[in-house]
């Protein structure tokens, strides 16, 4: 059985990481490394305003010769927030992260942020439902399997 988004997170935590979009650069990547994320919610008023990442600074500081110390999080942060709910699976996940070019989704629940999940949380749970899978149809063939 394919794992929902609600395993990935009893299984990794809850933990979003987040910054003001009136923060320094600076301080988001500082933020970043202390975590080791690759991205931030950028959150004002305890409402999601923006997305802030690896992508986001290495893209537009190489564009824009910016100065991380002075520029906000909110002149780099991506603006367009896609989200998924805990109870999609894996295969919903995979499937926005692709179509959306993004390798980061919050999980919202009940209008309540709850986490997010990155795209290596997606394919390393995938792996180890693949894994089970295989386990259990090699224990079927073989006999181990008791129902």
């Amino acid at each position: 059985m394919e794992s929902s988004v609600r395993q990935i997170l009893e299984d990794k935590g809850g933990n979003a990481w987040s910054i003001a979009p009136d923060a320094a650069v600076h301080d988001a990547l500082k933020v970043m490394a202390e975590k080791d994320v690759g991205a931030l919610l950028v959150m004002e008023g305890g409402k999601i305003v923006g997305v802030f990442s690896e992508r986001d600074f290495a893209r537009k500081v190489l564009t824009h010769g910016v100065d991380v110390r002075t520029t906000k999080v909110s002149e780099m942060m991506s603006r367009t927030i896609y989200v998924i709910d805990p109870n999609k699976t894996m295969a919903d996940c995979m499937a926005v992260m692709t179509q959306k070019r993004i390798r980061h989704l919050p999980v919202i629940e009940n209008a309540k942020l709850i986490g997010v999940i990155s795209i290596g949380d997606v394919v390393n749970q995938m792996i180890r439902d693949q894994k089970n899978e295989i386990d259990f149809l090699e224990d079927y063939i073989t006999g181990g399997y008791h129902s």
